[in-house]
């Protein structure tokens, strides 16, 4: 039983003590591996794919999938109003309107 039991643990042991090198054992003595130069990733600027509106006038829009009302947001991106066949969004200091069925994104 307390073989078993040994043998069991030294199996377990064996699995979780992976150990890997911090460095490239085939470099040059002293040689560090340049530092990784961070970049920047543009968000997409989200698909607008309906515009629903109610009795009382009240609208919504589904941008990515999701149903969002005005001052909601999506994509880090924040919807500041809906028109009757498009939509604008912003951003930062920037926004963006987008069309139904446009082609052509305008830059407001």
């Amino acid at each position: 039983m307390v073989k078993g039991i040994f043998i069991i643990s030294l199996g377990l042991g064996m699995l979780t003590n992976n150990v890997y090198a911090n460095q490239d054992p085939t470099a040059p003595l002293g040689w560090q591996a340049p530092a990784k130069k961070h970049t920047a990733t543009r968000a997409r600027l989200p698909q607008l794919q309906s515009i629903l509106c109610d009795e009382q006038s009240t609208c919504t829009a589904i941008l990515n999938n999701t149903v969002v009302s005005v001052g909601g947001r999506v994509s880090g991106y924040t919807l500041s109003a809906i028109q009757d066949e498009s939509v604008t969004i912003r951003r930062g200091n920037k926004q963006w309107r987008l069309d139904m069925f446009a082609e052509n994104i305008k830059i407001d």
